[in-house]
């Protein structure tokens, strides 16, 4: 049979030491083995890692597995977790405790290799399913970048996790400058390269983990930048201006360059209690306005610090 992918990741979280060390000879094969001895540990580590699949005991002391296993299904950075219970309880109606819980199966103690190997084996690659069905259905389809829909969906996420933790987010819009003018003059054809184009410079450019470049709608962009001070969001805006105008695309009846060119605005903050997705979305689009009505083919901080024109 085929291995699942390298990058598939399994957390096994076990107070016990001799579990853990026969759990993980058992799937090394399979994925990346994190483990935790605690439930708080695994918690914390689970969402630092983000795992595919986590194998949980469910009799461990303080909290136990179903405790954890309510705190992941409510976290909306665990939801796509699959877990296992791992228990020395095997009556039928241990197991469907551990089902109706939410858990994808059941592993009964003592431990059998080949069944936890099968089971481990089966539900990477329903992950590995989920996750693909998933970017199609979060795609959009045209450039290949995430949809709105996706987007939004990631913001509130990353929005509620920078302010759990204090951290600065940043939210880019990028609109393609005179893009009507474009279509009139070359035709939906080329209009549709030239989406396609500028969507590979956003690809390129938000390729550090969490970052994310989506299609907003017609001609404007987002892009997601987590962890991102202020100034560090100004350096983008004013690298992306440039990588977009390094294109090079004929535009002759734009008013900015006779190439293709964009107006951005920036917003970076740390979320506070009372701050919404929404207001800081809405902050990014006035920046983007004060950069058309500056003359396009610039970025703007919604603090109102411009980091300045890229002249063609």
């Amino acid at each position: 049979m085929t291995a699942p992918a390298p990058k598939s990741t399994i957390l096994i979280i076990d107070d016990n030491a001799d579990t853990i060390r026969l759990l993980s000879a058992m799937v090394r094969e399979q994925g990346r083995v994190l483990f935790a001895t605690s439930g708080a540990a695994g918690l914390e580590l689970a969402r630092l890692q983000r795992p595919q699949l986590i194998l949980l005991d469910v009799e461990m002391q303080g909290m136990d597995g179903f405790a954890v296993n309510e705190q992941i299904r409510r976290d909306p950075d665990l939801r796509s977790s699959a877990v296992i219970f791992v228990t020395a309880q095997s009556s039928p109606e241990a197991e469907i405790a551990c089902l109706d819980a939410g858990a994808v199966d059941f592993i009964p103690k003592p431990l059998n290799a080949p069944v936890v190997q099968a089971r481990v084996r089966t539900h990477l690659r329903l992950q590995a399913a989920l996750a693909t069905l998933d970017d199609l259905a979060n795609q959009d389809g045209l450039t290949g970048l995430y949809n709105r829909r996706y987007f939004d969906r990631q913001l509130a996420t990353e929005f509620a996790r920078h302010r759990r933790h204090q951290l600065p987010l940043g939210v880019v819009l990028i609109d393609v400058d005179d893009f009507k003018l474009f279509n009139d003059r070359y035709g939906h054809q080329r209009g549709d390269a030239c989406l396609q184009e500028v969507a590979e410079a956003l690809i390129d450019g938000s390729r550090r983990p969490g970052e994310l470049a989506g299609r907003y709608g017609g001609e404007e962009f987002v892009v997601l930048l987590p962890n991102t001070t202020p100034e560090a969001l100004a350096r983008y805006g004013e690298w992306l201006c440039r990588r977009i105008a390094a294109l090079g695309i004929p535009h002759p009846g734009a008013s900015a360059a006779p190439h293709v060119t964009a107006s951005i605005g920036l917003c970076s903050l740390i979320p506070a209690d009372g701050d919404t997705p929404q207001a800081m979305l809405h902050a990014a689009d006035m920046a983007l306005y004060r950069a058309k009505r500056a003359g396009r083919n610039r970025s703007v901080l919604a603090d109102g610090a411009e980091p300045g024109e890229q002249v063609a």
